[in-house]
């Protein structure tokens, strides 16, 4: 029962407040991230707890306050407002319900109860329970069992057959000539041995990512704009397209679309960290690029496997679950640092919360879910207002569309950026 407390703590705050009825366990198994929770966890807190109940115009929290808890909304109807004064209704039994309306350590909205309300407060430990991977085996969830290609996937992977892709030559020179600390013309020598790279470093120096009065004209130029370290990251960023790349007809699509929502992702990052000053730009670009990686040697596998194993729907299952630790597998073997191999296995985790700074993660957090919300296809997200990443943006503000501002006033400059990386 200790432990459980660990996870669910009864709030001073909440001591004196009214309770109605009890959670049950069909609520909290429709409630992210608890569901994740073993069952019997799931059990023993509903035996003991209550929603607790809250009149039609209570302030719940102000925004910029301190948060102690994360919030869920059982019933009634309760009204957000940014920063800016910007507001947006969340309604029990919406997809958004399904997820906390606040999860940080400080409140980035002022949240009204439009009704009598019923709310659920539990730790924000909860939000923080890491989904980290041990690289020896695939965990086969019980309702993927008689997906074949997944066990045989999880075969391969546990036996260390996994084929993992190459990082192109000019990347791994550039790393090691860095890591020795040479000048920049060694440095500006090894990328010219690719003339293909080279050109493109160019054109990014002088994209609208970058603020420059003055075009960069050659390879130095563009070097000595960008800085040594930028330069590696931007190096290894625009070489990496060589990789996506399969025989057959149907991997190939797979492939250039993961290429594509990669770029994206990555530029949302830039703009992202640029606006912040969070994170260093060519940092989250690349986290952006690279968090998805490990879906090439899983689409690679199963472009050498027999046509009767290659199933659609059995790829669609699979892909979710495999894509994190093979991801921070292939970095790892990239010799990248942890905090890139932290992205991989945490960027779709929208209440990863290892600390108070902001970290390379939250910036692909924050930027995935930006990019997904709207999408039809994806109806189960939280408002972006409510997870532990938003918390932690100084200076930003969330529009009333539950979208980053920032990102979206940056379209011109995303688009522009993609067109150098895509061509």
């Amino acid at each position: 029962m200790a432990s459980i407390k660990g996870f669910f703590d009864k709030l001073s705050s909440a001591k004196q407040a009214r309770f109605g009825q009890k959670v049950t366990p069909d609520i909290l198994e429709q409630l992210f991230p608890i569901r994740n929770l073993s069952e019997e966890i799931r059990q023993s807190f509903a035996s003991e707890t209550h929603v607790e109940l809250i009149d039609g115009g209570t302030t719940l929290f102000t925004v910029n306050s301190q948060a102690d808890c994360a919030i869920y909304l059982i019933f009634g109807s309760i009204q957000l407002t940014d920063q800016n004064g910007r507001s947006y209704n969340i309604e029990a039994g919406s997809a958004q319900a399904k997820f906390p309306i606040c999860s940080g350590s400080k409140h980035t909205t002022t949240a009204v109860a439009q009704s009598d309300i019923g709310i659920l407060r539990v730790s924000l430990k909860i939000m923080s329970t890491r989904n980290r991977f041990q690289h020896r085996a695939l965990e086969i969830p019980e309702n993927l069992r008689d997906n074949r290609l997944l066990a045989l996937f999880a075969d391969h992977f546990q036996n260390h057959e996994l084929d993992i892709p190459s990082l192109p030559e000019v990347a791994i020179k550039l790393r090691k000539a860095i890591q020795k600390d040479v000048n920049l013309d060694v440095a500006v020598n090894i990328i010219q041995l690719d003339p293909v790279i080279s050109a493109k470093l160019i054109e990014v120096a002088n994209c609208p990512l970058y603020l420059t009065v003055v075009p960069a004209k050659n390879c130095l130029e563009a070097v000595n704009r960008i800085g040594l370290t930028a330069t590696r990251n931007l190096v290894i960023a625009l070489s990496l397209k060589q990789i996506f790349k399969s025989k057959s007809h149907s991997i190939k699509q797979r492939l250039e679309t993961l290429w594509k929502q990669s770029l994206y992702l990555s530029a949302l990052c830039h703009v992202l960290a640029a606006s912040s000053q969070q994170a260093k730009p060519e940092d989250a670009l690349l986290a952006g690029l690279v968090c998805d990686i490990g879906s090439i040697p899983f689409l690679n596998f199963v472009a050498n496997l027999p046509d009767e194993f290659i199933i659609e729907s059995e790829i669609e299952q699979a892909l979710p679950l495999v894509v994190a630790p093979l991801s921070a597998t292939v970095l790892r073997e990239w010799q990248f640092a942890d905090e890139f191999v932290d992205v991989a296995l945490n960027s779709r985790n929208w209440y990863e919360n290892l600390g108070e700074e902001f970290s390379l993660t939250d910036v692909v957090v924050l930027s995935r879910l930006h990019a997904l919300i709207g999408n039809k296809n994806n109806s189960e997200l939280p408002a972006i207002t409510a997870i532990p990443a938003a918390s932690k943006l100084k200076g930003i503000a969330l529009s009333p569309e539950n979208t980053l501002s920032i990102l979206h006033d940056a379209k011109h400059k995303i688009h522009e950026a993609l067109a150098i990386f895509n061509s």
